[in-house]
């Protein structure tokens, strides 16, 4: 088990300016329910139609947190993908996502930082209509090379 390499995403060396990662994501009730009841969420915002149609938002729209969600699991899996970690974020949400909405999820690296292991990451979410619900960017560092746990290659395959 510890010798057993995993794959990882792209290292430091193999990632430049212009790369970019997208993906859409419909977002359903279930996902919204499962996130809701993970987090113990239950803001009226984000469930009851009858408060929500009292708002400004006129229906119940998707956690501005959730959508941060879907921002990292793209950064975690995809771009830089596996061994990557957020190390700063800014994110705004100009509009409301809402329910059984589409996110086209953008994410481009605008920087790299080799020396101090860090990239810089621009994040654009839009939705069905082609409005902007979010927007922002990060500072990633990548995954790091594989390295040897011990000198001697299999020391713990039994354990």
């Amino acid at each position: 088990m510890f010798t057993k390499k995993r794959k990882l995403g792209r290292t430091i060396d193999q990632l430049k300016v212009g790369d970019d990662f997208v993906v859409e994501k419909q977002i359903e009730d279930k996902d919204i329910l499962l996130f809701l009841g993970f987090t113990n969420d239950a803001n009226p915002i984000y469930l009851q139609h009858d408060y929500a149609s009292r708002t400004p938002f006129h229906k119940p729209i998707v956690p501005n947190i959730m959508l941060n969600g879907f921002v990292s699991s793209v950064i975690s899996m995809n771009l830089p993908g596996p061994g990557s970690a957020i190390l700063e974020q800014h994110l705004s949400f100009p509009k409301p996502m809402y329910h059984y909405g589409t996110l086209r999820l953008v994410v481009t690296i605008t920087e790299v930082e080799v020396k101090e292991h860090k990239v810089h990451v621009a994040i654009s979410g839009k939705d069905e209509y082609d409005e902007t619900v979010m927007t922002g960017s990060l500072i990633v560092s990548p995954p790091y090379s594989w390295k040897p746990m011990t000198h001697d290659s299999g020391t713990f395959e039994n354990f």
